[in-house]
């Protein structure tokens, strides 16, 4: 795709002021993890999932979210030990095509790491998504972030095992789940050596109290187990090395029985839980 000028940015500034800057000044000089949506997200007559806020781990606060696939995302981004904050729809890009003629995309989510970099991301429902002119705006998104050392990237659907298990932790992610204190060294201590699930959560005490603490570890990458098959009363627990697993890990095949976070028995806790304005 023929880019016939540079990039523009649009965004609005910390009170409130619509302002358009070229691209490449703004990439460098503006904080777009910290602004609010230039656009509203919208809402689609008919769809289950509408725009929503997620409470962030990692921010302490709320992100706007504008579907149910965005959100699940921001769940992903809000594990990465690399992402340091996060925010919905904070710049809209302008360009003129080969043609001449002006074109504009707003991506879904911004993520800012920790080494300064950022990624522009859109979380489509399935591939074809947007259609063509997604694909075209894509396009252009991505020449825009290369310019500036950024990223754009349109993100895939997790594995529907890895969603559950996603979603099932995302519901002790707030730090009121750590437990009192001392709860949380012991449930390290207790997995030190891998062991099942639950033979450590009972190793340290009633599981009542000490299931939360153990799934907030799991959440924030202290504790690990893979997460691309059910998660369930056996699942291997163990303390986690230098790196977190990885959260879009492609499914191994899955044994019998159902999982802590397969969406039955339990699915409405599940649901419960993360969507808890918190």
């Amino acid at each position: 795709m023929g880019v016939a000028a540079g990039f523009e940015a649009v965004f609005l500034d910390p009170v409130g002021r619509l302002v358009q800057q070229r691209w490449a000044d703004a990439a460098v000089a503006v904080a777009f993890e910290e602004l609010d949506p230039v656009s509203a997200f919208p809402v689609v007559p008919g769809r289950r999932w509408g725009p929503s806020l997620w409470w962030s781990a990692t921010c302490g606060g709320h992100v706007a979210s504008g579907s149910n696939a965005m959100r699940v995302q921001l769940m992903v981004l809000d594990r990465d030990p690399r992402v340091v904050r996060m925010a919905g729809r904070p710049v809209r890009l302008l360009w003129r095509d080969g043609r001449g003629r002006v074109r504009s995309w707003v991506p879904q989510l911004f993520a800012r790491y920790a080494d300064g970099t950022g990624m522009l991301a859109d979380c489509p429902s399935h591939p074809e998504a947007g259609g063509e002119r997604a694909m075209k705006a894509a396009a252009a998104v991505a020449e825009a972030c290369a310019q500036v050392g950024f990223v754009y990237r349109r993100l895939e659907r997790l594995d529907e095992v890895v969603e559950a298990n996603v979603k099932w932790l995302a519901g002790y992610r707030h730090p009121r789940n750590q437990g009192r204190p001392g709860l949380a060294a012991a449930v390290r201590e207790a997995f030190a050596p891998p062991r099942p699930l639950m033979e450590g959560v009972e190793a340290v005490g009633d599981p009542i109290e000490v299931l939360p603490a153990v799934f907030h570890a799991l959440w924030h990458g202290q504790l690990t187990t893979p997460l691309d098959v059910p998660l369930h009363e056996r699942a291997l627990v163990h303390v986690a090395g230098p790196e977190v697993e990885c959260c879009t890990a492609q499914r191994a095949e899955a044994g019998p029985g159902k999982g802590i976070g397969d969406g039955t028995a339990r699915g409405g806790a599940v649901v419960d839980r993360i969507g808890e304005a918190q």
